[in-house]
């Protein structure tokens, strides 16, 4: 971290310690994903209910196949190293290829 607090005030002049703080604060809010996760997590659940419930699921199936796509297009947005992208891709490509099955049942 002192390394890193060197290297910046050197780039940046005459920034101070608490302006370095409260950026490297704010960088770690926007890529922080642990609530898109959680999301994700709790999306996925609802998507294995409604399946072992079974009855007329399709539209449910599909109002969550958008949240889903939603959790991993902001997962993407917030990604900072090119294995998160990659799974924010591979994600929507999957809920992609579920949407589509969905939509075969309506």
């Amino acid at each position: 971290m002192n390394k890193l607090s060197g290297r910046l005030q050197d780039a940046l002049g005459s920034v101070d310690d608490d302006r370095i703080k409260q950026e490297f604060a704010l960088f770690a809010q926007k890529i922080d994903v642990d609530e898109e996760l959680s999301r994700l997590s709790t999306h996925l659940s609802e998507v294995r209910r409604i399946l072992k419930a079974g009855g007329q699921v399709g539209k449910r199936l599909d109002f969550l196949m958008q949240e889903l796509n939603r959790e991993a297009n902001t997962l993407g947005s917030k990604s900072v190293s090119t294995e998160t992208t990659r799974a924010s891709v591979e994600l929507k490509v999957l809920i992609e290829q579920m949407r589509e099955q969905i939509q075969n049942i309506e």
